[in-house]
Protein backbone atom coordinates (compact mmCIF):
# COMPACT_ATOMS: atom_id res chain seq x y z
CA UNK A 1 0.00 0.00 0.00
CA UNK A 2 0.96 3.14 -0.75
CA UNK A 3 1.72 5.70 1.32
CA UNK A 4 -0.98 8.51 -0.68
CA UNK A 5 -3.10 5.35 -0.42
CA UNK A 6 -2.95 5.30 3.61
CA UNK A 7 -3.39 8.93 3.91
CA UNK A 8 -6.71 8.73 1.72
CA UNK A 9 -7.72 5.83 3.71
CA UNK A 10 -7.28 8.04 6.89
CA UNK A 11 -9.21 10.54 5.73
CA UNK A 12 -11.75 8.52 4.73
CA UNK A 13 -12.43 7.32 7.91
CA UNK A 14 -11.94 10.66 9.54
CA UNK A 15 -15.03 11.68 7.31
CA UNK A 16 -17.04 8.78 8.98
CA UNK A 17 -16.24 9.98 12.37
CA UNK A 18 -16.52 13.67 12.15
CA UNK A 19 -18.70 14.36 9.47
CA UNK A 20 -16.48 17.13 8.13
CA UNK A 21 -13.19 17.76 7.23
CA UNK A 22 -11.00 21.38 6.25
CA UNK A 23 -8.15 21.22 3.70
CA UNK A 24 -6.40 23.47 6.02
CA UNK A 25 -6.40 21.08 9.26
CA UNK A 26 -5.44 17.89 6.57
CA UNK A 27 -2.35 19.83 5.22
CA UNK A 28 -1.64 20.41 8.74
CA UNK A 29 -2.08 16.99 9.71
CA UNK A 30 -0.47 14.58 6.88
CA UNK A 31 1.91 17.48 6.39
CA UNK A 32 1.50 17.34 2.63
CA UNK A 33 0.43 20.36 -0.03
CA UNK A 34 -2.76 21.89 -0.66
CA UNK A 35 -2.44 20.33 -4.19
CA UNK A 36 -2.05 16.55 -2.60
CA UNK A 37 -4.90 16.58 -0.39
CA UNK A 38 -7.19 18.26 -3.33
CA UNK A 39 -6.47 15.30 -5.26
CA UNK A 40 -7.21 13.11 -2.46
CA UNK A 41 -10.32 14.17 -1.95
CA UNK A 42 -11.33 14.21 -5.50
CA UNK A 43 -10.36 10.88 -5.42
CA UNK A 44 -12.23 10.04 -2.62
CA UNK A 45 -15.35 11.53 -3.73
CA UNK A 46 -14.93 9.17 -7.21
CA UNK A 47 -14.82 6.44 -5.39
CA UNK A 48 -17.74 7.77 -2.65
CA UNK A 49 -16.40 7.78 0.16
CA UNK A 50 -17.31 11.55 0.95
CA UNK A 51 -18.34 14.63 -0.88
CA UNK A 52 -16.77 17.91 -1.62
CA UNK A 53 -17.59 20.75 -0.57
CA UNK A 54 -15.93 24.63 -0.32
CA UNK A 55 -12.62 24.15 1.78
CA UNK A 56 -13.11 20.76 2.83
CA UNK A 57 -15.23 17.63 2.48
CA UNK A 58 -18.04 16.01 4.19
CA UNK A 59 -19.11 12.60 5.11
CA UNK A 60 -21.60 10.99 2.03
CA UNK A 61 -24.26 10.59 4.85
CA UNK A 62 -23.84 14.16 6.19
CA UNK A 63 -24.32 15.67 2.59
CA UNK A 64 -27.76 13.54 2.19
CA UNK A 65 -29.13 14.41 5.22
CA UNK A 66 -28.06 18.32 4.99
CA UNK A 67 -27.73 19.18 1.04
CA UNK A 68 -24.61 20.67 2.54
CA UNK A 69 -26.34 24.16 4.00
CA UNK A 70 -25.23 23.32 7.32
CA UNK A 71 -21.52 22.59 6.48
CA UNK A 72 -22.00 26.31 4.36
CA UNK A 73 -23.41 27.45 7.51
CA UNK A 74 -20.22 26.51 9.78
CA UNK A 75 -17.88 27.97 7.53
CA UNK A 76 -16.85 31.59 9.11
CA UNK A 77 -19.92 31.72 11.69
CA UNK A 78 -18.73 34.63 13.48
CA UNK A 79 -18.49 36.86 10.52
CA UNK A 80 -21.32 36.07 8.75
CA UNK A 81 -23.51 36.83 12.63
CA UNK A 82 -21.88 40.29 12.51
CA UNK A 83 -22.59 41.11 8.79
CA UNK A 84 -26.48 39.41 9.49
CA UNK A 85 -26.70 41.86 12.38
CA UNK A 86 -25.25 44.87 10.55
CA UNK A 87 -27.51 44.25 7.53
CA UNK A 88 -30.82 43.17 9.68
CA UNK A 89 -29.93 47.14 10.68
CA UNK A 90 -31.19 48.32 7.08
CA UNK A 91 -34.78 46.81 7.57
CA UNK A 92 -37.74 49.48 8.84
CA UNK A 93 -40.75 49.39 9.88
CA UNK A 94 -43.39 48.80 7.25
CA UNK A 95 -41.06 47.74 4.70
CA UNK A 96 -41.88 44.35 2.33
CA UNK A 97 -38.74 42.35 2.33
CA UNK A 98 -36.95 39.16 0.26
CA UNK A 99 -34.58 36.94 1.48
CA UNK A 100 -32.60 34.99 -0.98
CA UNK A 101 -31.29 31.82 -0.01
CA UNK A 102 -27.84 31.25 1.75
CA UNK A 103 -26.91 30.91 5.57
CA UNK A 104 -25.00 34.64 5.31
CA UNK A 105 -29.17 35.74 4.51
CA UNK A 106 -30.51 33.17 7.01
CA UNK A 107 -28.57 35.22 9.28
CA UNK A 108 -30.01 38.51 8.57
CA UNK A 109 -33.32 37.15 9.53
CA UNK A 110 -32.07 35.57 12.89
CA UNK A 111 -30.68 39.27 13.92
CA UNK A 112 -34.38 41.08 12.91
CA UNK A 113 -34.56 43.35 15.51
CA UNK A 114 -37.48 42.51 18.53
CA UNK A 115 -39.50 45.46 17.51
CA UNK A 116 -39.86 44.45 13.82
CA UNK A 117 -40.73 41.09 14.73
CA UNK A 118 -44.23 42.57 16.21
CA UNK A 119 -47.19 41.21 14.33
CA UNK A 120 -47.60 42.78 10.49
CA UNK A 121 -44.68 44.97 11.43
CA UNK A 122 -42.77 43.87 8.35
CA UNK A 123 -43.82 41.16 5.02
CA UNK A 124 -41.25 39.01 4.68
CA UNK A 125 -41.10 36.76 1.40
CA UNK A 126 -38.41 34.15 0.69
CA UNK A 127 -37.51 30.90 -1.04
CA UNK A 128 -35.85 29.68 1.40
CA UNK A 129 -36.51 26.74 4.07
CA UNK A 130 -34.25 28.05 7.00
CA UNK A 131 -35.30 31.99 6.53
CA UNK A 132 -39.19 29.99 7.01
CA UNK A 133 -38.00 28.46 9.95
CA UNK A 134 -36.72 30.89 11.64
CA UNK A 135 -39.82 33.55 11.22
CA UNK A 136 -42.03 30.68 11.80
CA UNK A 137 -40.85 31.01 15.59
CA UNK A 138 -42.17 35.00 15.59
CA UNK A 139 -45.16 35.92 16.78
CA UNK A 140 -48.04 35.78 13.89
CA UNK A 141 -45.24 36.83 11.41
CA UNK A 142 -46.33 38.41 7.91
CA UNK A 143 -44.52 35.90 5.88
CA UNK A 144 -44.83 34.59 2.02
CA UNK A 145 -43.40 31.89 1.33
CA UNK A 146 -42.34 31.43 -2.62
CA UNK A 147 -43.20 27.90 -3.89
CA UNK A 148 -41.26 26.02 -7.12
CA UNK A 149 -39.23 22.86 -6.98
CA UNK A 150 -37.21 22.32 -3.91
CA UNK A 151 -33.15 22.18 -4.20
CA UNK A 152 -32.12 20.01 -1.23
CA UNK A 153 -27.95 21.65 -1.52
CA UNK A 154 -29.82 24.96 -0.78
CA UNK A 155 -32.81 24.40 1.19
CA UNK A 156 -34.55 26.95 -1.22
CA UNK A 157 -37.38 26.60 -3.95
CA UNK A 158 -36.40 27.45 -7.66
CA UNK A 159 -37.94 27.32 -10.97
CA UNK A 160 -40.68 28.43 -13.41
CA UNK A 161 -43.20 29.04 -9.98
CA UNK A 162 -40.49 30.94 -7.52
CA UNK A 163 -39.80 33.71 -10.71
CA UNK A 164 -43.26 33.62 -11.50
CA UNK A 165 -44.23 34.54 -8.08
CA UNK A 166 -41.77 36.92 -7.67
CA UNK A 167 -43.04 38.76 -10.70
CA UNK A 168 -46.19 39.11 -8.96
CA UNK A 169 -44.56 41.27 -5.85
CA UNK A 170 -43.01 44.40 -4.97
CA UNK A 171 -40.02 45.06 -2.29
CA UNK A 172 -38.33 47.62 -0.64
CA UNK A 173 -35.60 45.67 -0.04
CA UNK A 174 -34.09 42.51 -1.28
CA UNK A 175 -31.44 40.59 0.56
CA UNK A 176 -28.98 38.44 -1.65
CA UNK A 177 -26.61 35.91 -0.83
CA UNK A 178 -23.64 34.90 -3.16
CA UNK A 179 -20.74 32.33 -3.63
CA UNK A 180 -18.47 35.09 -5.14
CA UNK A 181 -18.30 38.68 -5.67
CA UNK A 182 -16.18 40.38 -8.46
CA UNK A 183 -16.09 43.90 -9.78
CA UNK A 184 -16.06 42.70 -12.70
CA UNK A 185 -18.45 39.86 -12.94
CA UNK A 186 -20.83 40.77 -9.99
CA UNK A 187 -22.42 38.72 -7.67
CA UNK A 188 -22.19 34.79 -8.97
CA UNK A 189 -23.03 30.99 -7.30
CA UNK A 190 -22.65 27.59 -8.47
CA UNK A 191 -26.14 26.82 -9.08
CA UNK A 192 -27.68 28.46 -12.53
CA UNK A 193 -31.43 28.01 -10.86
CA UNK A 194 -30.56 29.99 -7.74
CA UNK A 195 -29.25 32.78 -9.76
CA UNK A 196 -32.27 32.85 -11.62
CA UNK A 197 -34.51 33.68 -8.27
CA UNK A 198 -31.99 36.01 -6.82
CA UNK A 199 -31.85 37.89 -10.80
CA UNK A 200 -35.52 38.09 -9.89
CA UNK A 201 -35.83 39.27 -6.29
CA UNK A 202 -32.91 42.42 -7.46
CA UNK A 203 -35.62 43.03 -10.26
CA UNK A 204 -38.19 43.52 -7.80
CA UNK A 205 -36.87 45.30 -5.29
CA UNK A 206 -36.54 49.09 -4.75
CA UNK A 207 -33.03 48.61 -2.95
CA UNK A 208 -30.90 45.33 -2.92
CA UNK A 209 -28.18 44.71 -0.35
CA UNK A 210 -25.88 41.91 -0.78
CA UNK A 211 -24.72 40.18 1.77
CA UNK A 212 -21.08 38.24 1.66
CA UNK A 213 -17.86 37.30 4.14
CA UNK A 214 -14.88 38.09 2.86
CA UNK A 215 -14.04 34.87 1.43
CA UNK A 216 -16.28 35.53 -1.33
CA UNK A 217 -15.40 38.73 -2.00
CA UNK A 218 -13.12 39.51 -5.31
CA UNK A 219 -13.57 35.09 -5.91
CA UNK A 220 -15.14 34.81 -9.27
CA UNK A 221 -18.18 32.36 -9.32
CA UNK A 222 -19.52 30.01 -12.28
CA UNK A 223 -22.70 31.56 -13.06
CA UNK A 224 -23.48 35.29 -12.68
CA UNK A 225 -26.53 36.75 -10.13
CA UNK A 226 -26.18 40.26 -11.01
CA UNK A 227 -23.66 42.97 -11.95
CA UNK A 228 -23.28 45.45 -9.52
CA UNK A 229 -24.95 47.79 -10.94
CA UNK A 230 -27.77 46.44 -9.49
CA UNK A 231 -26.51 46.47 -5.67
CA UNK A 232 -27.07 49.15 -3.87
CA UNK A 233 -25.68 48.26 -0.77
CA UNK A 234 -22.81 45.59 0.34
CA UNK A 235 -22.70 44.01 3.71
CA UNK A 236 -19.39 42.04 4.66
CA UNK A 237 -16.52 41.93 7.31
CA UNK A 238 -13.44 43.92 7.98
CA UNK A 239 -11.72 41.31 6.52
CA UNK A 240 -12.07 41.94 2.74
CA UNK A 241 -9.96 43.29 0.41
CA UNK A 242 -9.26 46.92 1.52
CA UNK A 243 -8.31 47.56 -2.34
CA UNK A 244 -11.38 45.67 -3.66
CA UNK A 245 -13.66 47.61 -1.22
CA UNK A 246 -12.61 50.91 -2.51
CA UNK A 247 -12.68 49.93 -6.25
CA UNK A 248 -16.83 48.61 -4.66
CA UNK A 249 -17.23 51.70 -3.29
CA UNK A 250 -16.36 54.13 -6.27
CA UNK A 251 -19.15 52.24 -8.05
CA UNK A 252 -21.01 54.54 -6.17
CA UNK A 253 -22.17 51.43 -3.75
CA UNK A 254 -22.60 51.86 0.03
CA UNK A 255 -20.12 49.11 1.46
CA UNK A 256 -20.80 48.14 5.26
CA UNK A 257 -17.52 46.34 7.07
CA UNK A 258 -19.52 44.49 9.90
Amino acid sequence: MTTAQARRDCIAKMAEERDTLSVSELIVQFGVTDTSIRHDLTLLEEAGKLRRVRGGAVSRASARLTGFFPARARENPLEKRRIGLAAAGLVQAGNVVLFDSGSTVTEVATHISGALRAPHAITMVTCSLPVIQEVGTWEQPHLICLGGLYLPDYQASVGPVTVGNLRELSADIAFLGCDGLTVEGGLSTPDMLMAEVGAAMAARARRVVAVADSSKVGRAGFTPIVGLDAVNVLVTDDGADAELVAQIRELGIEVVLA
